[in-house]
């Protein structure tokens, strides 16, 4: 179906029922009547084949019309292959899912979106899990202020039946640059680490503000700043 589509773009031979085309080579080109055009292509033992039907006079070539529909579809197909292929790439978490596995999958979304990939993350929701859709929520904006640097976010979270989905679109090549947020995020975690190896037995929280849940989720760890929600919404 596809060889007839190609085949069936071109008039050749006697199917040509006009006054005069042009003809052209690597030589050049040059204007003659139709019969004369078609003697010419009998001598050379190849076809005439009508390459422009909409120009005056229509562009024709002296070729063998089954080289001339081999060489369409050889260009068609390397056109083809290279238009580039956006495919769109599923990240899962749930609720409760801990540091070690939201780091992992954060590190594949980076490499999905540099790929060119569109990025669908979402968290579902087992049984009474979805009392913590909110936590949910939290977690997807984490996560896309993370890859801030990488994709742009398409859609805002939502919920869908038991999964609230997000949606992130690649950046455009050398545009990635990071954000003074991300520089001072990377700053307060340096000097963290700075701290801990000076003052090991020093405890890290005194406050109920900076005390870590012992389950290890991500909820005390996924606080946006109100600037990187009005970043992510688009609000000035």
């Amino acid at each position: 179906m596809k060889n007839d589509k190609i085949k069936n773009q071109y008039r050749i031979n006697e199917q040509i029922r006009v006054r005069e085309v042009r003809i052209v080579s690597d030589d050049g080109s040059t204007v003659v009547p139709v019969r004369q055009a078609l003697d010419m292509a009998r001598a050379e033992g190849v076809d005439l084949v009508e390459i422009s039907p909409n120009a005056k006079p229509p562009v024709c070539r002296l070729i063998d019309y089954s080289k001339f529909l081999y060489q369409q579809k050889k260009r068609a197909k390397e056109l083809k292959a290279k238009q580039v292929k956006v495919e769109v790439k599923e990240i899962r978490f749930g609720p409760q899912t801990d540091e070690h596995d939201y780091q992992f999958k954060l590190k594949h979304a980076k490499e999905f979106l540099e790929d060119g990939n569109k990025v669908r993350a979402y968290v579902f929701f087992r049984g009474r899990s979805i009392l913590f859709k909110e936590q949910g929520e939290v977690l997807l904006l984490r996560f896309a202020n993370d890859l801030e640097e990488f994709g742009k976010v398409e859609h805002m979270p939502s919920l869908e039946g038991k999964k609230m989905f997000i949606y992130l679109a690649p950046k455009k090549a050398g545009a990635v640059k990071k954000s003074q947020q991300a520089l001072d995020r990377e700053k307060r975690a340096l000097e963290e680490r700075e701290s801990k190896a000076v003052k090991p037995d020093v405890e890290e929280a005194e406050s109920d503000d900076e005390v870590m849940p012992s389950n290890g989720g991500l909820l005390a760890n996924a606080k946006i700043s109100a600037d990187a929600l009005k970043k992510l919404t688009g609000e000035d």
